[in-house]
């Protein structure tokens, strides 16, 4: 039988699977299951295969996934995170699109706090929409910013998705880490420049408004007692990561730690406090692993069917640049991104696209983070990016989905600027890496 033939049956019964509605873990499961019965003759290869989903969820290397999102919950529902959103506030002064520019502010501090995409967007969708509403700002400059840096928190350590892409991939989880930082930091960065630009060309976007002036030493004072415990939880995660004081899951248990003792110091952590998270975090996690169950026995089907071995080959062999094929993949996945979900796009590419970008000479650690940029980007690519259902979720009422469709494309222009930047000039991240952690 040709490689192909088995391939399309493959990938045809995912997407026959997942366009009927059925979760995507479920839908994964039950394609691994036909396809030992069928390929192996099930047997003693059903006892391989539950034993392999054991072994994917049981690694030590995932044990940071939860740790990352219980950090954002504690800090989201002991509302600890919204003193720091006051202090952000305080220190931007006169600036066109003020509120804007704070959202981008707040999403690239807290990302850096969170691993949730979600919870980061919900988060600074409560916070800063309804005063951005009140104030007349154009809904490209309160919904689009917040969509922006809302997805931050999958480029930005600590993240959750990137542990998932590392361990998928058998690459670095540290080094994915601490790669996806400065593609992070430079995305932030552009939206930045592209609000203050066009605000300043645009006033009518973003109306002024008055706002009290405070003193350096109450400006001092407030970053010490509000500003300066969360940059300690980051030091405690990605700092330790970096100076190599401690694994990334020892670094992400300081940092839960370390979140428990600052919202036990502001007096905000009680029983509620401690419970919601607690369900948010489990939630959010038995999620993301059941998903990842269904990964080792895909993995496992593609080998063992020879899908990957002849596609391996195929596009090795292909009489075109090594980067034109890379070019290639990154449109494949940013075509999956418009209508499925980021874990079920890594479940699907990540298995055949590793083999080929290592048999093609390129750096794996490279091609992750431009999974992960790309990623990003599909969290709000329309039509069915996942962050712009959780806008719509805490829009204002009668918000159209037209609306936030539109609000976002001019960000989306900024990421697509960092991914081709990463693409064509890898030596920005491979420099990066490499310098930070030597």
């Amino acid at each position: 039988m040709e490689w192909w033939v088995p391939l399309i049956y493959i990938f045809g019964g995912i997407t026959f699977l997942l366009a009927l509605g059925m979760p995507v873990a479920f839908a994964f499961i039950l394609v691994n299951l036909l396809g030992i019965l069928l390929l192996q003759g099930g047997g003693q290869a059903f006892e391989q295969l539950a034993l392999s989903m054991y072994n994917s969820v049981s690694s030590f290397t995932l044990a940071p996934i939860p740790l990352f999102v219980l950090m954002g919950e504690l800090l989201w529902h002991s509302k600890v995170a919204f003193r720091a959103l006051d202090v952000l506030d305080m220190l931007l002064g006169r600036v066109a699109g003020r509120l804007s520019v704070l959202t981008v502010a707040t999403g690239t501090v807290f990302s850096s706090l969170s691993g949730s995409t979600m919870a980061n967007t919900a988060m600074l969708g409560t916070m800063l929409l309804p005063e951005m509403e009140r104030r007349g700002y154009d809904r490209s400059m309160s919904m689009g910013p917040i969509l922006a840096s809302g997805g931050l928190a999958m480029m930005i350590p600590p993240s959750a998705l990137g542990v998932i892409l590392a361990s998928l991939g058998g690459l670095s989880i540290s080094k994915i880490l601490i790669g996806a930082l400065l593609p992070g930091i430079l995305m932030a960065t552009l939206y930045t420049g592209y609000i203050v630009v066009r605000c300043s060309l645009q006033p009518s976007l973003t109306p002024a408004y008055e706002f009290k002036r405070i003193p350096l030493s109450e400006k001092l004072a407030a970053i010490v007692k509000y500003l300066l415990p969360l940059v300690l939880i980051v030091v405690l995660v990605t700092g330790f990561i970096v100076l190599g004081i401690s694994t990334p899951t020892e670094s992400a248990a300081l940092g839960c730690l370390g979140t428990f003792a600052i919202v036990a110091a502001y007096r905000s952590l009680n029983v509620t406090v401690i419970r919601e998270s607690l369900i948010g975090t489990l939630k959010i996690t038995s999620m993301m692993l059941v998903i990842l169950v269904g990964a080792i026995g895909f993995s496992q089907i593609l080998a063992f069917s020879g899908a990957t071995r002849g596609l391996l080959n195929w596009i090795v062999e292909l009489p075109v640049s090594p980067m034109l094929i890379i070019v290639f993949c990154m449109l494949a996945v940013l075509f999956l991104g418009t209508f499925m979900e980021q874990i079920a796009i890594m479940l699907i590419t990540l298995p055949i696209l590793i083999p080929i970008v290592k048999a093609l000479g390129f750096d794996p650690i490279w091609f992750g983070i431009l999974m992960l940029i790309n990623l990003q980007i599909a969290l709000t690519t329309p039509p069915f990016g996942l962050l712009l259902f959780v806008m719509k979720g805490v829009a204002p009422a009668g918000t159209t989905m037209r609306s936030i469709y539109l609000s976002c494309v001019p960000f989306l222009i900024c990421d697509l600027i960092v991914l081709c930047t990463v693409m064509f000039f890898p030596g920005t991240v491979t420099w990066f890496n490499d310098f930070m952690l030597n």
